[in-house]
């Protein structure tokens, strides 16, 4: 719509943003109608007219078949658009017309802003079906007919109320109709049955909507005014209403087709299912999230009784190899850490990257700098665990290996992220400026206890690569590449 608004047409910007408002309700006119929507906009040179928009009904049958936005008619072929457009009305005369064998009656209902006619609705009835209406359809109708005046008057949709059309109320959820004093005048099959759930044992017509509801609500003090204003429909709001047996949300729509308020809509649907799920997975969430937390408590304990252990050794090689434990077990820990404030098994990479590099630094036996460049960006839990193992084994091996005591040195983490696709890959390369590799050292085959940890994750459990390399002018460059999901 934004394209062909700006295309085609004078409109503002704000002009625009009412059409978006409008487009964002007329589902439920649509539906209160039984009748197919197409929005006409004049165009920038006012001798033709372009459809920006179209909505079919939930209700019953569409009158189109094909998709009509994008199209261009001429002013003078549909004079029922004309006449909206001219005189600022909604015209409902002429008979109906056949399309494809099918009768269908046509009206048009200026959408006015500020004053202004920005545009038609072209409203269409399929006629094939027409039966002698239900209540329930007479209601429907009244209503559809009370919001179209409110679009020629310019009052709907309420300016600043924008409306979630996925979890909003429909009109075949449930539907009343109330009158100026809050009155239920009609209740459907589906609003009754939702007033049931909440405990209510009679029935809804002839009752006050409002005063209804809040005796239903639980409560410990007086009657909540607030909810009982909100429920008779003088304002335009939508909240929810917690009973005993259930939980509904509802939608107040106040009816003015000429000015004054002769009443309201309210739309309702039975969340209480929805709901039940919602809190159910919040509740394995906020467990998910406890169990990574007590799994960082005790892996920390782990670590310190480690690193108690290993100032008691007298050994130096037994006294260090329980060190490199310690940082083990400490790189595992940071990530159920950071797992444990999240709401789903994906973590920021880089947070813990920098953590990692921050832990390892500690052993620097000089003056060594550590730093990362690039983004490993968001990962699942199950890659982050052993990429966080394998990034402190490297740089672990590099800070002890590529330096002597008291020399200065750089060690540089790069990481490169795939473009977002089904085969994205990560490509993670260390570097020192260290002395290099030893003459005849081979990665694959050395017995080194932190790479076959290295080799072991990234081949075994990420599915990627590793290598190492000597550096373009010195010291080492190793290189790890694995698959990673897209991020979303």
């Amino acid at each position: 719509m934004n394209d062909l608004v700006r295309q085609h047409t004078a409109l503002s910007e704000s002009d625009l943003d009412w059409l978006h408002l409008l487009v964002s309700e007329w589902q439920l006119l649509s539906d209160l109608s039984f009748a197919d929507l197409v929005l006409w906009v004049p165009t920038l040179d006012g001798t033709r007219y372009v459809s920006v928009a179209q909505m079919r009904p939930n209700t019953g049958p569409t009158s189109y078949q094909d998709d009509m936005v994008g199209h261009l008619v001429p002013r003078g072929r549909r004079p029922l658009l004309d006449a909206a457009l001219d005189e600022g009305r909604i015209v409902r005369e002429g008979d109906p017309e056949w399309r494809e064998e099918v009768p269908v009656r046509v009206e048009s209902i200026p959408v006015r802003r500020e004053g202004r006619v920005l545009g038609v609705i072209a409203r269409n009835t399929n006629l094939l079906t027409v039966r002698t209406p239900s209540r329930l359809e007479l209601t429907y109708l009244q209503s559809a007919s009370d919001l179209a005046q409110m679009i020629a008057a310019g009052s709907f949709p309420f300016p600043g109320e924008q409306v979630d059309m996925d979890s909003s109320p429909r009109a075949g959820d449930g539907l009343m109709r109330l009158d100026a004093d809050g009155v239920v005048q009609y209740a459907s099959p589906n609003a009754l049955s939702a007033y049931h759930r909440l405990g209510l044992a009679a029935d809804l017509v002839g009752q006050e909507l409002g005063q209804v509801t809040a005796e239903l609500a639980p409560s410990r003090g007086p009657v909540d005014e607030a909810l009982v204003k909100m429920a008779s429909g003088y304002a335009p709001r939508e909240f929810e209403i917690e009973g005993s047996g259930g939980v509904i949300q509802l939608r107040a729509i106040p009816l003015k087709p000429k000015g004054a308020r002769i009443g309201s809509l309210v739309l309702l649907r039975d969340v209480t299912e929805l709901r039940r799920r919602e809190r159910e997975l919040i509740t394995k969430d906020a467990t998910i999230r406890e169990i990574h937390h007590r799994v960082k408590n005790n892996l920390q304990t782990v670590a310190a009784l480690l690193r108690l252990q290993a100032r008691r050794m007298d050994s130096d090689r037994g006294r260090e190899a329980l060190n490199e434990a310690v940082r083990r077990v400490g790189s595992i820990a940071i990530v159920h850490e950071t797992l444990s404030q999240n709401l789903d098994e994906r973590v920021e990479f880089d947070e813990i990257a920098d953590r990692v590099i921050a832990m390892v630094a500690e052993i620097s036996p000089g003056k060594v700098t550590c730093r990362r460049n690039g983004r490993f960006g968001i990962l699942d839990a199950e890659v982050a665990t052993p990429l966080s193992m394998v990034l402190t084994e490297v740089l672990q091996n590099a800070l002890e290996h590529a330096f002597a005591p008291g020399e200065q040195g750089t060690v540089e983490v790069t990481a490169v992220r795939g473009e977002p696709r089904a085969d994205a890959r990560l490509l993670i390369t260390v570097k020192d400026d260290g002395r290099g590799l030893p003459e005849g050292f081979d990665p694959q085959r050395a017995g080194n206890l932190g790479l076959q940890i290295v080799r072991t994750l990234v081949e075994g459990e990420l599915g990627g690569t590793f290598d190492m390399q000597p550096g373009a002018e010195r010291g080492t460059r190793v290189v790890l590449d694995i698959p990673v999901q897209p991020q979303k």
